[in-house]
């Protein structure tokens, strides 16, 4: 009884994270992580680990799904990707300086707002006027928005999938299949390098916990980003709009009703 009730935690956190993953690139850890501490009364430390771990897959599947579509920026997704690394240090150095800074609730909110903005206000870009954009104004912008991304996720501890999208549509122009595509790669390579760094340092997650969250979050990341790549750019707005919505609310109901 005990094994079946941790499964139906995992695979119901799994289907949060993998179409929060697959839909907007969602970090797996603003969704797995509060219910695993919740539900399962996981250590904090173990759980983020184990959302990260499920993180990797679902954001590489996803990004390999927009990729063959042909809506995914590896060149400037790689530059990105290595400024969010680097800033995401310095961002973890100049927290740990400043004493009592906590934003722990900053993704949760974001998550909601997010959802908010794009079934209001829809990103209607088009593949042709992203294009426009020369390739080295686009790679100064991707270095300059990664420090940015970068240093508030190393600062907060959170937030890196949201700020991502919200940086690549509102500043950046990407089409928002484009601008999901280019975030869950990212996302791959940041979550890979943190589960990494929390199963060195704490100790081994348990297996169970982490096989099943790592299953339902690629199943479902799957299934997001298939349908993702073939709906219409409005459909698409609603469809993410809604379901960061919908995970903003019960991520909120978790922290602070359980």
């Amino acid at each position: 009884m005990e094994l079946l009730c941790k499964f139906i935690i995992c695979f119901i956190a799994g289907i949060g994270a993998g179409l929060g993953t697959g839909f907007a690139g969602m970090s797996a850890a603003a969704v797995i992580s509060p219910v695993l501490i919740t539900f399962l009364h996981m250590e904090p430390y173990q759980a983020v680990g184990i959302a990260l771990a499920s993180d990797v897959l679902a954001s590489a599947v996803s990004a390999y799904t927009y990729g063959k579509n042909k809506n995914l920026d590896i060149k400037n997704g790689i530059v990105m990707m290595v400024t969010v690394l680097l800033f995401t240090v310095v961002g973890s150095w100049v927290s740990s300086k400043v004493p009592g800074t906590t934003m722990g609730t900053f993704s949760v909110f974001m998550t909601l707002l997010l959802g908010i903005k794009f079934i209001i206000k829809p990103v209607m870009t088009t593949k042709e006027k992203m294009m426009n954009i020369s390739p080295s104004k686009r790679i100064r912008q991707s270095i300059l928005c990664g420090m940015i991304i970068g240093f508030i996720c190393g600062f907060v501890g959170a937030g890196g999938g949201m700020m991502m999208l919200l940086i690549l549509t509102s500043v950046m122009n990407y089409e928002l299949k484009t601008a999901v595509g280019t975030s869950v790669f990212i996302m791959a390579f940041t979550a890979f390098t943190g589960a990494v760094s929390h199963f060195s340092i704490g100790d081994m997650p348990d297996i169970q916990t982490l096989i099943f969250c790592v299953l339902s979050t690629l199943l479902w990341a799957r299934i997001a980003a298939r349908f993702a790549n073939k709906a219409e750019p409005a459909t698409l707005n609603r469809a993410t709009g809604v379901v960061l919505v919908i995970l903003g609310i019960v991520i909120i109901t978790v922290n602070y009703l359980f």
